[in-house]
């Protein structure tokens, strides 16, 4: 009995993530089962206006980086809005080991390692209620074409 509710458990955990688009021409590996927003499995991911959606992304390094910005933007009727707060911050404090629990030191990011993003995303009253795509990246910043470290892209639905 305690078996199966250990494999139950571990199975639900694992397959438990949220349905993302690549990003145009973005080919990462296992990316959908390495992202989760909130309690959404199936999109359009419903984020509340004046709330904190826990967002949790697993990567693996394809390069070394240490100058890592956010780019998060919504398509409102065709034009493409960053999110305010979000778009263009670091997200090194949030960038941890793959325990989940050791932060990364310095914001140096290593070839080959996996590593997982984990931070609430506030989304702000300010923000229309609408049905959306929301591009999330983060990028190197130090390199001449701001190479992509990781990227998905979800609709969603900004509610009351």
């Amino acid at each position: 009995m305690q078996i199966t509710f250990f494999v139950f458990v571990t199975l639900t955990t694992v397959c438990y993530a949220t349905k993302v688009l690549q990003c145009p021409g973005g080919n990462i590996a296992n990316l959908q089962n390495n992202v989760q927003i909130g309690e959404c499995d199936s999109p359009p991911c419903k984020l509340k206006k004046n709330s904190h959606v826990p967002l949790t992304v697993k990567f693996v390094a394809e390069d070394e980086y240490k100058d890592l910005k956010l780019v998060v933007t919504a398509d409102v009727a065709g034009v493409v809005l960053p999110f305010v707060g979000v778009d263009g911050s670091s997200p090194c404090e949030y960038i941890f080991e793959e325990d989940e629990t050791t932060k990364v030191n310095n914001c140096r990011i290593e070839k080959g390692k996996t590593y997982v993003y984990k931070n609430p995303i506030e989304i702000l009253q300010i923000y229309p209620r609408i049905k959306t795509i929301v591009h999330w990246s983060i990028i190197d910043a130090s390199s001449a074409n701001r190479k992509i470290v990781t990227c998905f892209e979800v609709p969603a639905a900004i509610t009351n």
